[in-house]
């Protein structure tokens, strides 16, 4: 402003350019406000609700997958006492909490329970039965299947709304930006860079950063802010990402703790029969033969006697880690039982089976294992081994039950192949 302008003009100026932008400064910082507060309240949302409630639904929904399963083995059970334990697993998942409080799925499975009880107390005087129920248990099935995805699409609803909501406020709050910038187009270079400074920039970092959050990826990392509010924005966003990683990394952790045997590491008893019978199913389906193996530990009560449980304990581990060591990657190794392992090699045949465990058995046998004593104990394994192409997992680990009770039979510390 030129030097002779007088002062009041000048001052007056100032104040109707000091107004105006504290005015719109105002405007847009209340604008902006609510955009805030509606996304912190749908993240904490998410956190406090609706996480919590997704969780639910999934472990809802792996019960009653869980019931189904069970289900299925009442009809694929070998025998009656087979299908009494899987008829009492579903008793079992029937009357867990969380079906319970859902009233859908307490109703299927009642429905299922019912269903499947009768079915085995009428299968225990005519096995003939099994049939001609499994087609209307196919429709139970069905039922239960059908639920499981309601609750998997309702619970990915619940996320979907309240990360919809936070999107929406965030492109809102843009766009209300956008239109004060409009506003006062030209009012001051000063300002726009201002806006896109402290304002713009990182509302589109925290955009960004919501729209590509995965919980394979780092936490979303900010510049300093400007702002107290973007600052608070760009917390929730870390914390969101946080709740994320934490909520994957309890699934994980409950998931390895369902599966894994909790001193050796090994899948457990449970998962490799799951697996197992899969994997039979993938060889079957394909035409790739299947081998599968007992191994136990031999003289291992000696051992605990003579060392304690203790070291017991370290042999079961160390002998777990090199199995681990030494199997493929494809291969299935579990914990069967006490000192007992079970293994299954896919695509794979017996022979070949066998000169993988013959190899294994004669390194185990010449590694010494250091008890905290200080003491080096050598531990040798006898090992059953069967063809598991076309059979259930069931009578394949029979199979090979009888060669591992061969190969203690004629001496231990070796590998049996089961006849036919």
């Amino acid at each position: 402003m030129p030097e002779h302008a007088p002062r009041r003009t000048a001052s007056r100026a100032f104040a109707v350019l000091a107004i105006t932008f504290l005015v719109i400064f105002a405007i847009v910082a209340a604008l902006l406000g609510f955009e805030q507060y509606r996304v912190l309240s749908a993240a904490e949302r998410l956190q406090a609700e609706t996480v919590p409630e997704m969780i639910r639904y999934q472990r809802l929904a792996r019960n009653l997958e869980q019931l189904r399963q069970e289900g299925e083995r009442v009809f694929s059970a070998p025998n009656p006492e087979a299908r009494r334990q899987a008829l009492f697993v579903v008793m079992l998942v029937a009357s867990h909490p969380s079906i319970l409080d859902q009233p859908r799925a307490a109703e299927a499975a009642r429905t299922a329970e019912d269903f499947l009880a009768e079915t085995v107390r009428r299968a225990a005087l005519d096995p003939d039965i099994l049939a001609r129920r499994q087609d209307e248990w196919r429709q139970h099935a069905q039922r239960i299947s059908l639920l499981v995805d309601d609750l998997t699409v309702q619970g990915v609803n619940l996320a979907t709304a309240d990360l919809a909501e936070m999107t929406d406020a965030m492109r809102v709050a843009r766009l209300k930006l956008l239109g004060a910038l409009v506003l006062v187009g030209g009012f001051l270079v000063l300002m726009m860079f201002l806006l896109r400074q402290y304002l713009i920039a990182p509302l589109q970092r925290i955009d960004h950063a919501l729209s590509t959050m995965d919980v394979e990826r780092p936490a979303p990392g900010f510049p300093p802010a400007g702002l107290a509010e973007i600052h608070a924005v760009e917390e929730a966003t870390r914390r969101l990402h946080a709740s994320q990683v934490a909520n994957e990394a309890a699934r994980r952790e409950l998931e390895m703790l369902a599966n894994r045997d909790g001193l050796t590491g090994l899948i457990n008893r449970r998962h490799f029969l799951t697996r197992a019978e899969a994997e039979i199913q993938r060889g079957e389906r394909y035409g790739r033969p299947v081998a599968i193996a007992l191994g136990d530990l031999d003289a291992f009560k000696a051992l605990n006697d003579t060392y304690g449980h203790g070291a017991g304990d370290i042999v079961l581990r160390s002998f777990a880690t090199l199995l681990s060591e030494s199997v493929r990657q494809s291969d299935l190794v579990c914990r069967y039982g006490g000192e007992e392992f079970a293994f299954l090699f896919p695509e794979t045949s017996v022979e070949q089976a066998h000169a993988f465990v013959e190899r294994f058995r004669q390194n185990f046998a010449a590694t010494p294992i250091r008890l905290p004593t200080g003491i080096d104990v050598k531990v040798t394994i006898s090992i059953g081994l069967a063809d598991a192409s076309g059979r259930s997992v069931e009578v394949a680990l029979q199979h090979a039950d009888f060669a591992l009770y061969e190969a203690k039979r004629l001496g231990r510390n070796r590998v049996e192949i089961a006849a036919g």
